[in-house]
Formats: structure tokens, sequence, C-alpha cells
């Protein structure tokens, strides 16, 4: 829920409206704990010692853009429209955000869908897709969508409320859906968290706001809680906390000033604030293995930057400037991370978000599309950072080209061969790739083989790569032989070469 609605929404700013709305800060609390991100080497066995680490590195901005107008909107007598969730999913962009409609009972904040071809629309016609419970925490209002996947399951955490007087009764729940439209409310109907208590100040919205990232098996959830310890007086903070069941219902640790520590109860005391902020999303960009946490601020958009263990900030914070009135939602792919860049995947992140620019009768509304490209991130200096390479090519030291696949390399003495297998060309080799396997070498002139049913599949070394294209084939100068259904089936096969 917004912090600085007016009645016909959840009423939860009480007196310190001007205040709240003013979030100006940037990141606060210094790094704590011994930084995990520079690692030494245990032999004489190991690869070259890992980087050092990223540490307030300034980043460069082009191609800033911004969207002519209105995005997406409620239809009908929708009197506001905010607090967007925009994902990246299957060739297209799908976003959920808050707003009210009164064909969609009870009579309290709604959650809205829409989807369209790129962040910038056209979207089609929203839909309400999630409302109040009529009984629980979430009776009236269901608002502040965030929304990831896991496997073939869409989890959507989101704020609910009872009642509009509720004095600090904001909690957060999670609903699961196939499909991201019809939901179903998870932990039987209740909150997974609520307010701390630690500290009851005068902004009493309570616990919400919330941002999950899907990272390694765990859920990591950050959130508002204006009554959370570490907080502003005007009750600005964001917190995290983590569980491999999205539910969170069991195995939750909460970011405190020594890392993450597990809890018996995800209301306990709220120690760590990683901005000060209300209404932040966030993304993972795994080419840095860092979090970039997005926050309104006085000029726009600041996207703040931690890394995995929260002990430093390897970049400057950057803004995205123009107009603001709540809450900013971050294109990101499925699992909550950022988009790998097609053209300079280690170097360059795009950060493009939509968020309301004006404040209505009701509510902020008029949500619109604001981006920009952020350079110089020293990407992919490690293994675990390469594998956005996934599918590119890469110099190789025998002046050939190498090609991840699967965590693995394919070296490839022909370029066209490579350029045609793979989805981009890089000019330089990152680190991170030398951590990687040689698994194959696919040398001009390898012999090509074709099944009955027109397979087609390069040997390497006597074992079968399947390429399923004589236009590959061809390029190699690889000669295709036709064997029978029993000869293809007794060739032992590469591992993990799936083409990209």
């Amino acid at each position: 829920m917004s912090l600085s609605r007016r009645p016909l929404a959840l009423l939860a700013a009480l007196a310190l409206v001007s205040a709240v709305t003013a979030c100006t800060n940037a990141a606060v609390g210094d790094p704590v704990g011994a930084p995990s991100d520079q690692k030494k080497p245990t032999s004489s066995k190991d690869p070259a010692p890992a980087p050092p680490p990223r540490d307030n590195l300034k980043l460069a901005i082009d191609n800033n853009r911004q969207s002519g107008g209105t995005v997406i909107a409620g239809a009908g007598d929708a009197p506001y429209n905010y607090a967007p969730a925009v994902m990246l999913d299957g060739g297209k962009v799908r976003a959920w955000w808050c707003s009210q409609l009164s064909a969609a009972p009870p009579g309290g904040d709604d959650i809205l869908y829409s989807e369209g071809p790129g962040v910038g629309g056209p979207f089609s016609t929203a839909v309400p897709v999630f409302s109040g419970s009529g009984g629980s925490f979430d009776a009236m209002h269901t608002c502040d969508p965030s929304v990831i996947k896991i496997g073939d399951v869409y989890y959507m955490y989101y704020t609910g409320a009872s009642r509009d007087n509720h004095a600090n009764g904001s909690s957060a729940g999670v609903a699961s859906s196939k499909d991201g439209i019809t939901w179903t409310r998870e932990n039987g109907g209740q909150s997974i968290l609520g307010p701390a208590g630690d500290i009851i100040r005068d902004n009493t919205y309570g616990a919400g706001q919330q941002s999950a990232i899907y990272l390694d098996g765990w859920v990591y959830l950050m959130f508002t809680d204006t009554t959370g310890l570490a907080s502003h007086q005007n009750g600005a903070g964001q917190y995290v906390l983590r569980s491999k069941d999205p539910t969170f219902a069991k195995g939750v640790e909460a970011l405190g000033k020594q890392g993450f520590k597990p809890v018996t109860s995800n209301n306990g005391p709220r120690t760590r604030s990683v901005v000060e902020a209300f209404s932040s999303d966030w993304m993972w960009i795994d080419a840095v293995s860092s979090f970039a946490i997005a926050h309104e601020t006085d000029n726009g958009t600041t996207i703040t930057f931690w890394n995995r263990d929260f002990t430093r900030h390897p970049f400057e914070p950057v803004l995205i400037p123009g107009p603001w009135r709540e809450g900013p939602g971050l294109l990101r792919t499925p699992e909550g991370h950022a988009p790998i860049n097609a053209k300079d995947p280690c170097g360059r992140v795009a950060i493009d978000v939509l968020r309301g620019t004006v404040e209505g009768p009701a509510g902020p509304t008029n949500i619109s599309h604001f981006g920009m490209d952020v350079r110089g991130i020293r990407g992919c200096a490690t293994a675990a950072e390469a594998r956005v390479l996934n599918g590119f090519a890469v110099p190789s030291p025998e002046r050939t080209l190498d090609v991840v696949a699967g965590g693995n390399l394919m070296r490839f003495e022909r370029r066209s061969v490579a350029e045609k297998f793979s989805r981009g060309v890089l000019g330089t080799r990152p680190q991170g790739v030398d951590s990687f396997k040689l698994t194959a070498k696919v040398p001009a002139g390898a012999p090509a083989v074709s099944n009955p049913d027109g397979a087609v599949g390069l040997l390497l070394d006597g074992k079968l790569w399947v390429v399923n294209s004589t236009e590959l084939a061809s390029l190699n100068s690889s000669q295709i032989s036709t064997v029978s259904a029993e000869q293809w089936a007794a060739y032992e096969r590469l591992p993990d070469l799936v083409r990209p």
C-alpha cells in the first residue's frame, strides 16, 4: 500500500505524510562483517586468485530513455495505479500493480494485470486478478505485488490489510499460480510476516511493500516495516528475510548486523535496514553477483548496489531521473534477475522501471517507463558470473573461438561455425571463462552423420554432437553420411552441449 494515499484507498499515512513521501536518503548502514567476495587460493594447484572485490566503482550511464506518456493504467473507474511488478516472461512483458475497481469486490485495493510486447507498451486492457479475501489479514486490501517464477509456478508476494483505519495492520502474504492470472492463497490464507513492533512510530503503516528474488534456491524478500528498530524516525527502512520455502513457513533467515542468521519468528526484531526508503524494488545482477535496489529519491529513482553478503557497495549509486509519485517496478526476469544484455553481457546492464508519475485526486497514477544503461561493471570475473555468457562466443587461447555451453566450453576452429552456433561474439575473453572445462573441439571438416529421420550430428573424437543443422555442417565443410537408426543410437553423446 502507498504511504501517501488519500481516503478511497488504505488510510496508512496519518500524521507524517509529508515526511514519509520525502524519501530522499540513499543507502544507509555501513558494510558489516568480513567480506566474502575476495577469496585466496588454497593451494598451488588452484587457478589464478579471484579479482579484487568491486568497491564503490563509478559507473558510466548512457542510452537514457523514457516513454511518451502513461504505459499502464486501470480500466473503468480505477482511481489510482502504482507499485507495479514487471516481468520479462516468454518474450513479452507482464505487469501486475495496485489499483481499485468497483467491479472487483470487496471495496478495497485490487491487483490488476496487463501485458505487452515491451516495457514501453502497448499493454493490453487491465483486468483484476487478485482482491481482498473478505476475511483474515487481507480482508479488504491487496496491494504492492511482487511476482517471481520458480519452475512452473508463479509466486506473488503482496501487502494485505483488513480495514482502512488499521493501526500498523499491514502485513505480507503470498499466493501461487500456474499462469500468473488465477491465484491461490498460500500459508492457509494467513500472512507470512507482519510488523515487528520494535518501535511504535507516528507512521502507522506497518509491514509490506515487499519485493522477492529467487537466487540459488533461496527466496530473498525485502520489505518495509515502519515499526522496525533500524527504520528512520519516519518509518523508512528496508529489511530482508530469506527462505528456501517460498511460503516462508520454515527455514527462515533474517539479515542482521552480522549477516543472515536463522530466526524462529518472521516478525522478530528488525536490526538491519539495507536502504532508507519505502516501496522499493530490487533485482539480482548475475554478471557482477550484486543486488540492485530501486528506491525513490528527490529527483527520480536511485539504484543502490550491495554485494551478495551485504558487506560492501560494489558500485556508487546511480539515478534514473524524472517525475515519480510511488514505487518503482524494475523490469526483471521471472526469477527476479536483471535481463542479460545481448550486446555486452559482461560490461553493461539495462535498468528499466515503471513508476507512478502523477498524484491524482485519490492517489498516485499514470505509470510511465524510464530507463538507462550502466557501463563499466567489470562483470564475468568469476565462473558464477560468467554463466551469463551461456551461448556467447569468446576468443580462445588458440586464436579460435570458444562458445560457452551449459557451463562448459566448445572450441570452434572456424569462426563462421561458432557465429552460427552462438548468440553473439565478444571481442575479449572475460576472466571467469577460464574456469570452465573445455569439453569438445570442433575442427573444420569433422565427419557428420544423419539418421533416417534426418537428424544431423558431428562426430568429435568418436562422440556424437547432435546439431540438427545441415547448414552448420556445411559451414564446417563436414561431409554428411547416413547411418542406421541403430548406429545413431549407439554413439556416445557429448554431455551438456545444448545449442543456445
